[in-house]
Parts: structure tokens; C-alpha cells; sequence
């Protein structure tokens, strides 16, 4: 349901109190086509307060103006990912006419690079344009589909977000105990909803480790157990010629640590190289810290401890006849 409309922006400049910029918004999605080289794409139809919401300066060029917005004037910034794929290396954008939807529009700046969404949008991969234009020449629509606000400052975000409640329901006329036509969503609101969505990753991911750790154990077990097995002659002539319990027992740990040491060296090598893999090919920032790695050799020593300790256990409490009779 379309139930914004800019009498909604001008409610919002006039009244609002904790607001410093206000910004309709309306968007479409075609081809964008420069000569022979086209790319689809997005317009987003704004006024001159989006850049400043949005914290977005311009590379080159210039803003748009009061008179562009009233004139519906045919003019549009492009984001970089645009300009690489509708323009030959080297070619200046700057008073060039592309075509969106078989429309002419000039292009009057380029934005500066913003790269990828945590959610891995290309926030370059835009056209932005006036709101009146895209209304009048594109959608055709009196409606738009996003209001963009940004509070005084920080601190003000919880007055601005009720004052514009407010000031919403007095202009669709909404009557005390109506339910809202429209839905006001804050950045905290976007990071808190990412920060949940990160945490049940990262709590996934520790089960599935978890679960791969407690399978590697039991393969470790299994072959310090099997190595006992073989090696019982050795235990016993060991414990004949003055071996202590202790002195087998620390064998059997240790080899079980470097077991579980060298498949975590492997592991560590395995990591640093997928995650340089996926900034290289997918162009996703990776980061691998020391304390991970340390983290993980220390996880690796307890789990070869816990593991190995019950084998070599075993180990060292042989008789020490038995063992050498042992075939």
C-alpha cells in the first residue's frame, strides 16, 4: 500500500523539531544506455538533502539545485559502478547523455565510492536523479516509496523518531487507536537486527566447530588407543629398563598434542588461504587475527590433552611383563 506523498516531506520540514534534513524518495529499475554500452541498473529520485543524509559527497561535479527540482530538470548523478560500465576507461562523464529508460538525462557530477553493504549491495551500482523528474517522466506516480530523515544528532534519534510518528499520523489524518500506514525504521533499529542475525551465525558456527572439534577427538582417541595397541612391547621393555607411569603417560600426551596441533597448523593454513581467496575473487573483507590463531593452537593442545590423556593413561598402567609378552 503507497500512502507517502511529498505533502508528508513538507509536514515533516515545517514541524519537525530534531530533523536537520528531510528526503523523498522514489525509485525505478531499466537500462541505463551510453552509445553502445548499456547496463541495468537503478534511478533513485531524491532532492538535494539525500547526499547530506546519507553522508554521500560528490567526486566531481556539481548538486543538484531548488530550480532543477521545480523545472523536473533531466539531470543525474552517477555512482561508480555506472560510470565504469557505460564509459570507456579514461572518458569523462561530466555533460555526457545517457539514456534510463529511454530518457535523456545529463549527467551533472559522479559520487565519490561508497563500495558494498554489509549485506553486500553495491550502493554504487546507482543513478541518482530528481524525485519530480522520476514522478513526471518515469513512474508516472504522485506516491513515494521512502521518506529519508536524519536527526540534529545522535542524541536526538528517539525524539526525532516519535516526533515523526507524530507528525505522520496528523498528516494522514489517522484517528487515536487507528493502526499506522506507514513504518519508521532507524539505523539502530538496521543494526540491531544485524547484530541478531550475527550472533545466531556466530552460534552456528561455534556448534558446528564444536561438533568438528568433539569428531577430531575421537579420531585422535582412536589412534593413540590403536597406538598403544601396537606399541605394548615398547611400553614394556620401556618400564623394564626404569620407565616410570609418568614418563609414558607425558609420551602419550605429547604425541597426542602434536596430532591435534598439526591438523590445527593445517587448519590455520587452510583459513588464511580461503579467507585471501574470498577478498581476492568476491571481493569480501576478510580479517584473521593473531588472537584467532592463538586461540586455535591452545584449543588444539586441550583438545589433544583431553583426548590423548584417557590412551595414555591406559599406557601407562601396563604391567610391565604382561607387555613384553604381548604378541
Amino acid at each position: 500500500m503507497q500512502t507517502l506523498t511529498i505533502n508528508d516531506v513538507t509536514a515533516l520540514k515545517k514541524q519537525a523539531k530534531f530533523l536537520s534534513a528531510v528526503s523523498p524518495s522514489i525509485s525505478s529499475r531499466s537500462q541505463v544506455v551510453n552509445g553502445a554500452l548499456n547496463w541495468k541498473t537503478t534511478m533513485q529520485g531524491v532532492n538535494p538533502d539525500y547526499l547530506t543524509i546519507r553522508n554521500w559527497p560528490l567526486k566531481e561535479g556539481i548538486p543538484f539545485s531548488e530550480n532543477d527540482i521545480t523545472s523536473a530538470s533531466k539531470v543525474c548523478l552517477l555512482g561508480q559502478t555506472i560510470v565504469d560500465n557505460v564509459f570507456t576507461p579514461g572518458e569523462d562523464p561530466l555533460g555526457k547523455v545517457i539514456r534510463f529508460n529511454n530518457i535523456p538525462f545529463k549527467v551533472i557530477g559522479v559520487l565519490s565510492k561508497k563500495g558494498e553493504t554489509a549485506f553486500g549491495q553495491d550502493q554504487d551500482d546507482i543513478i541518482i536523479a530528481l524525485y519530480t523528474t522520476v514522478q513526471q517522466r518515469i513512474t508516472g506516480s504522485i506516491y513515494l516509496q521512502n521518506i529519508y530523515a536524519s536527526a540534529i544528532d545522535e542524541n536526538s534519534a528517539t525524539n526525532a523518531t516519535d516526533e515523526i510518528e507524530k507528525i505522520m499520523r496528523a498528516s494522514h489524518k489517522l484517528k487515536p487507536g487507528e493502526e499506522d500506514d506507514f513504518t519508521v525504521r532507524t539505523q539502530a533499529e538496521l543494526i540491531n537486527t544485524f547484530s541478531s542475525t550475527s550472533q545466531l551465525l556466530t552460534v552456528l558456527l561455534t556448534a558446528i566447530a564444536a561438533i568438528s572439534l568433539v569428531i577430531g577427538g575421537i579420531g585422535i582417541m582412536n589412534i593413540m588407543y590403536v597406538s598403544v595397541t601396537e606399541r605394548t612391547k615398547e611400553i614394556g621393555l620401556r618400564m623394564s629398563i626404569g620407565a616410570r607411569g609418568k614418563d609414558i603417560l607425558l609420551q602419550f600426551l605429547v604425541e597426542a598434542i602434536l596430532i591435534s596441533i598439526t591438523g590445527g597448523l593445517i587448519g590455520i593454513a587452510l583459513g588464511i588461504t580461503t579467507s585471501k581467496l574470498i577478498n581476492v575473487f568476491l571481493k569480501w573483507p576478510t580479517l584473521v587475527s593473531q588472537s584467532s590463531i592463538t586461540l586455535s593452537f591452545l584449543v588444539c593442545a586441550i583438545t589433544g590433552i583431553f583426548f590423548g590423556y584417557y590412551p595414555a593413561l591406559k599406557a601407562s598402567r601396563l604391567d610391565p611383563i604382561e607387555a613384553l609378552r604381548y604378541e
